[in-house]
């Protein structure tokens, strides 16, 4: 039984996209919903992300978070006091951001994924430690959020990127399933970014829309997420499945010393 476990398991390990490493693909077997609540039960049956400790990497107490990457000190503002507005999202860190920036810079330093000279959007900016990142690793990126959460957005992409950046990094608006910016889509982006942008079922649909637009069959997308609701999540892979090929990174892939149990890194390409 192990050895057939172990094959099935195999099979479904592949390479997705621009990233060199294999990552668990999530395969339809008789139907998208089925296949998600297949996943989402055995991501919480695995990591059990109840039982960890939230927010291990960052502090939203604190008005800045101080992080090394790319042989640069990152100093990124927050905004703790946001947090008590109805609404407001972006105004502070989470691990799942913490994750996914330092994830690219292990990634590029093994050789596993390029991103000098490449094209990346990300979503749901936020403070823009990932953009900042990916930034420093020779991206040109672009930053992206709602209208009313660019002014901390601008102030850390200013304040961390002034010297020594290989990349380039500019800061935009957008609203999810709105048309974007010619800019953001001709040419399509190499990659797509984004951290902690799986947290509603109202939001999943304006977000799969923007991915649509976004992606050519070229893009890679990357999501990690923090596992605070099943319910959203399995809807997301659900709806995300019918358009895209999706695979889960393995915690082995991530930097060693930024890894939780209560975040999730899905690579996710166009059909």
């Amino acid at each position: 039984m192990e050895e057939e476990a172990e094959e099935v398991e195999a099979m479904t390990m592949k390479k997705l996209g621009s990233y060199g490493g294999e990552v668990k693909v999530l395969t339809v077997v008789e139907s998208e919903s089925e296949s998600a609540a297949e996943e989402t039960m055995l991501l919480w049956g695995i990591q059990q992300p109840t039982l960890s400790k939230q927010n291990a990497l960052v502090s939203q107490s604190s008005l800045q978070l101080c992080l090394d990457a790319c042989g640069h000190s990152l100093s990124i503002l927050q905004s703790p006091s946001s947090l008590s507005t109805p609404g407001v999202t972006g105004a502070v860190m989470w691990d799942s951001g913490v994750v996914l920036g330092k994830f690219l810079e292990h990634a590029v330093d093994l050789g596993m994924l390029i991103l000098q000279g490449k094209k990346v959007v990300e979503l749901g900016s936020g403070c823009g430690l990932v953009g900042c990142i990916a930034a420093l690793l020779g991206a040109q990126v672009i930053l992206t959020d709602l209208p009313d959460r660019l002014r901390l957005l601008k102030r850390n992409v200013e304040t961390n990127l002034r010297h020594g950046v290989r990349g380039s990094a500019v800061v935009k608006d957008l609203t999810w399933g709105d048309d974007p910016d010619q800019d953001l889509i001709e040419p399509p982006p190499d990659y797509v970014l984004g951290s902690d942008v799986i947290y509603s079922e109202g939001a999943v649909v304006d977000l799969l829309d923007t991915l649509s637009q976004l992606c050519a069959t070229q893009t890679t997308v990357f999501l990690s997420g923090e596992l605070r609701n099943d319910a959203v999540l399995e809807y997301f892979l659900e709806e995300a499945l019918k358009d895209f090929v999706i695979g889960r990174v393995d915690q082995k892939q991530w930097h060693p010393d930024y890894c939780s149990q209560r975040v999730v890194m899905y690579i996710l390409v166009k059909k």
